[in-house]
């Protein structure tokens, strides 16, 4: 018996299913006599196997496998159904369990799930630095982490040049010359002496030989690089200061998925230390750049941070709630049938008549799909039980089918290439590897990244980020399909 996917076996055994409980259905119910007489009218179209749908015969036998083979019958179509179209009496619909759904036009709704990393709101921080040359005499703050308060003491130093610059003020000041005056406090204020010391050498009249600075803003210390009796210089940045009322959360996303995220989108946050509780926060930046190396964008969230409970380089939890601006023409992602080959629907045509029709599909989310093709608002499409139709229909409609010969000679006639790569990352929902890949020497190509598809002879499985693979893939109309792994990679030579 040849060997066919396993997608076959499992139509195949449908397809027995259905014909078997068509025949029991039709047979325990219509006993009357005219009943009997359609059915010695209504012969069988052909017997089929079971377990495969493909092997049909024109006369009842055993199939390959030794099982009888299960009579089809034609089920009363019309003269004007298409190619493909079939008709299921109402008790095996309800057997199978069929559900069906509209096909709407409306926003694409989706949630992004990721991870991050939350850091202080850069806009909040406050770097301190010296305006002169000086000795820390005495430092008010002893560690990171330290929370001070907007007005609190944070050094003394002592500084020969704002020495001077206090004499030249009051010199000036005592002769009561305005313009030297002028001068001499807009230089002192310049090298960050306060009002307060300044209303204390007017008071005394006396220079102050250490100067005490103080904090602008309330927060935490951070960055702190000195301690008392150092010399600094100006320029020298020797603490920062960041406030918590509000954070930032850093998040990478695929670059397809960069489409669905918008500034003032909500955001769901929740961490492992605190699991019972979540904040909200919104979409506050995009960046307008690519990662080279794993082909990732970043996004930036922010929350509000009232109780300072959210902390720097704290990992996180992130659902983004994303919504397209466009309608769009969408179904349920159980509606459709994907295949290798093609994406698939079961429309539901009224009257127990059902027909596979092919469709070009657009982006995912995790509960609808975008339709481009194939479908139109308010066709009826089955959401459940659809592989059981869909056996039938495919048979008999106009989709082109291939034997296992063909589908081998047209894999030989597609261009491949074997290459190793690094595996980046693994989409799962999209059966999709991002493999950094080397060069092809007889494709004159240089190294890559880039998003490989999964073939149906591969399992996802295999596939290990972070490890590097040996692997042919070939190029096709829809895209770089990996056909085989290698594992042993000493073998490996470039075609």
């Amino acid at each position: 018996m040849t060997k066919k996917p396993l997608i076959y076996a499992i139509t195949g055994f449908a397809l027995g299913i259905i014909a078997m409980i068509a025949a029991t259905q039709f047979g325990a119910d219509d006993s009357d006599s005219s009943d009997s007489k359609m059915s010695a009218k209504n012969e069988p179209l052909y017997w089929v196997a079971p377990m495969d749908a493909n092997y049909r015969r024109d006369k009842p036998g055993k199939s390959p496998m030794g099982m009888d083979l299960v009579p089809v019958y034609e089920e009363g179509g019309d003269d004007e159904d298409t190619p493909g179209t079939i008709k299921i009496h109402p008790k095996v619909i309800n057997n199978l369990s069929v559900k069906t759904g509209q096909v709407q036009k409306s926003a694409l709704i989706d949630r992004l799930n990721t991870v991050g990393y939350i850091t202080y709101d850069e806009t909040t921080l406050t770097h301190i630095h010296s305006r002169t040359d000086g000795w820390i005499e005495k430092l008010y703050v002893s560690h990171n982490g330290q929370y001070i308060d907007a007005g609190q003491p944070l050094y003394t130093l002592y500084s020969p040049a704002l020495v001077n610059a206090q004499q030249e003020y009051l010199l000036a000041k005592k002769r009561n010359n305005q313009s030297l005056l002028l001068a001499a406090k807009q230089r002192l204020k310049s090298l960050g002496f306060s009002s307060d010391e300044l209303q204390k050498i007017n008071q005394t009249g006396k220079p102050l030989q250490n100067v005490t600075f103080y904090a602008e803003a309330d927060g935490v210390i951070d960055n702190l690089n000195v301690r008392e009796g150092f010399f600094i210089k100006p320029g020298t940045r020797f603490m920062t200061i960041g406030s918590l009322d509000t954070v930032w959360v850093e998040v990478e996303l695929f670059a397809r998925q960069t489409p669905y995220v918008n500034k003032g989108q909500t955001a769901k946050m929740k961490l492992d230390y605190l699991p019972s509780k979540s904040w909200l926060g919104t979409v506050d930046y995009i960046y307008p750049m690519v990662d080279s190396t794993n082909r990732t964008a970043k996004v930036r969230l922010e929350f509000d941070n009232p109780e300072h409970q959210l902390k720097p380089n704290m990992f996180a939890d992130i659902a983004i709630n994303t919504k397209t601006d466009e309608m769009v023409l969408q179904v349920p992602q159980s509606a459709v049938i994907r295949t290798e080959d093609n994406n698939r629907v079961v429309l539901a045509l009224g009257d127990g008549k059902f027909k596979s029709v092919s469709v070009d599909i657009g982006r995912t989310t995790n509960n609808s799909v975008e339709i481009l093709s194939g479908l139109v608002e308010g066709d009826n499409v089955v959401l459940s039980g659809q592989f059981l139709i869909d056996s039938e229909s495919s048979i008999e409609s106009d989709f082109k089918r291939f034997t296992d010969s063909d589908s081998k000679t047209i894999s030989n006639m597609l261009p491949s290439a074997r290459v190793t790569g690094l595996v980046n990352s693994i989409d799962r929902q999209r059966q999709t590897v991002n493999i950094s890949r080397g060069a092809i020497e007889k494709w004159n190509r240089d190294p890559m990244t880039m998003d490989f598809d999964v073939g149906s002879s591969v399992s996802l499985d295999k596939f290990r980020v972070g490890e590097t693979i040996d692997f042919t893939f070939e190029v096709r109309d829809s895209g770089f399909f990996i056909t085989q792994l290698h594992h042993d990679m000493k073998e490996h030579q470039h075609d």
